[in-house]
């Protein structure tokens, strides 16, 4: 099967204006064959048309790359998977003593490690990754190491990636182009915004409403703090290169070897369970999440920035990668829909649906309520005549330039014991899912939403 080029471009323009997300850059790598498009507009002040040469920010997807150049000293020998960090970090230490002597790189690239992000401040500069490490001295656990899953934006990787810099004696950004662009032949990835050429960069877009349409961010660049958890920008082309490696064993396009093929297994097939594992996937790897499409296995690997979003699927059995990146959203019925269509032409199996609500379960109310948390996070789970609700509480300013209510309270619906529907509040809103559970004192622990966790407040 061969992809309709000019159907797909004409229902992404739709699916664009539907959403009011400014432009989609995609491509599909099927069989070794590259396709790409792009439909919309760079910017919506300067209305200038993007193009599959258009640069865009690829958010937490970089956690991929910085998980292959880990790897890479895995491969040389020098760093052990499950060795101590502070085998290679000896100053590295924690609030918890028990958990300073037991995180371990896997910790790291599953997001078990637990350790809350409490890295203070620590500046801009090429240093950062180092002072990251310096300022966690005190940083509480969210949870025992390898209890549960909770995404680590910024810190896990950041770690990482100071275990790197202590090895080859380099700045991070000069290790990702010298261990994987250059030798990936990469021109157009880089790893901070100062690289970039500005005249191929998407703007990123908010939106407050349909009828306002998208507005540009305030906030053009995540700080350099979520540098190898978030900051590599990138074409289509080139995160396909990345998603080559995955597909061929190691090999880039060029040929090059990345990794062993070794590595590669070992990054598909360690897993740990989500909670949660409606909106994602069951399962996370080493650096990618493990879907389940209607039988056939698929890895995804994310990002999204203040503005801007990335969306990367991999099927090994069909040798087919697809990527999309944007400067609005996300909407995941978006993406979604778009992927649906390539996946139809290519007559390739689909996107699975959310599951239905139980509608004759039972639940204690009491097991669930309670207030659920983290620094910045705070979602308050109560019950009304018979039925469970979620209130998220919004940071007041975030609130007021979103125009929204700092108090959003939210019908949970439920799936099972753990696991919950919640339909959306407004227009711009898909439906999510949430799990709650961990009943091990009797009530639930932790509340898990997003990939994020967050424990039981008292």
């Amino acid at each position: 099967m061969t992809l309709d080029i000019p159907r797909i471009q004409a229902r992404v323009a739709e699916l664009l204006a539907e959403y009011a997300i400014p432009s989609a850059a995609i491509g599909v790598l099927h069989d070794g064959e590259l396709t790409e498009l792009a439909v919309g507009v760079k910017n919506v002040e300067t209305q200038e048309p993007t193009t599959t040469e258009t640069v865009y920010q690829c958010g937490s997807m970089t956690k991929t790359w910085t998980a292959l150049a880990f790897m890479q000293l895995v491969d040389e020998g020098k760093v052990d998977l499950d060795e101590p960090v502070r085998t290679y970090l000896p100053g590295f230490a924690v609030a918890d003593p028990g958990a300073s002597a037991k995180v371990t790189p896997r910790h790291l690239l599953y997001h078990t490690n637990g350790i809350e992000e409490a890295y203070g401040d620590p500046g801009e500069d090429e240093d950062v990754y180092a002072h990251m490490v310096e300022n966690i001295a005190d940083a509480p656990q969210v949870f025992p190491p390898g209890h549960t899953h909770g995404y680590s934006a910024a810190l896990g990787y950041a770690i990482l990636a100071r275990i790197l810099e202590v090895y080859d004696g380099a700045h991070w950004d000069d290790i990702m182009r010298h261990r994987l662009f250059e030798p990936m032949g990469l021109t157009s990835t880089n790893s901070w915004h100062e690289q970039v050429d500005e005249a191929r960069a998407a703007t990123g877009h908010l939106i407050r409403s349909l009828e306002e349409g998208p507005i540009v961010t305030p906030m053009r660049y995540l700080p350099r703090a979520f540098g190898p958890g978030g900051n590599i920008t990138s074409t289509c082309r080139e995160v396909l290169a990345m998603a080559h490696v995955f597909l061929n064993k190691g090999t880039a396009p060029n040929g090059k070897r990345i990794v062993s093929a070794e590595s590669i297994r070992e990054m598909l097939c360690s897993r740990v369970p989500v909670p949660d594992p409606y909106m994602f996937g069951p399962a996370w790897a080493l650096g990618l999440i493990v879907g389940d499409w209607h039988g056939e296995t698929v890895y995804a690997t994310d990002g999204s920035t203040i503005g801007q979003n990335a969306r990367l699927r991999l099927l090994p059995d069909s040798n087919t990668a697809i990527v999309m990146l944007t400067n609005g959203g996300p909407r995941e019925t978006f993406f979604h829909t778009v992927f649906n269509e390539i996946l139809t032409d290519l007559d390739m199996v689909t996107i699975p649906e959310l599951p239905a609500p139980a509608t004759t379960l039972k639940l204690d109310p009491s097991r669930y309520e309670g207030v659920y948390g983290r620094p910045g996070a705070r979602y308050e789970v109560s019950a009304e005549d018979g039925k469970l609700y979620l209130t998220l509480v919004l940071d007041p300013m975030q609130a007021a330039f979103l125009q929204k209510p700092d108090r959003i309270r939210y019908e949970l619906l439920p799936v099972s014991e753990t696991h919950f529907l919640m339909p959306p509040a407004d227009p711009l809103e898909d439906t999510q899912t949430v799990a709650i559970y961990d009943f091990t004192h009797g009530t639930a622990q932790y509340l898990h939403t997003n990939c994020r966790v967050n424990p039981r407040q008292g």
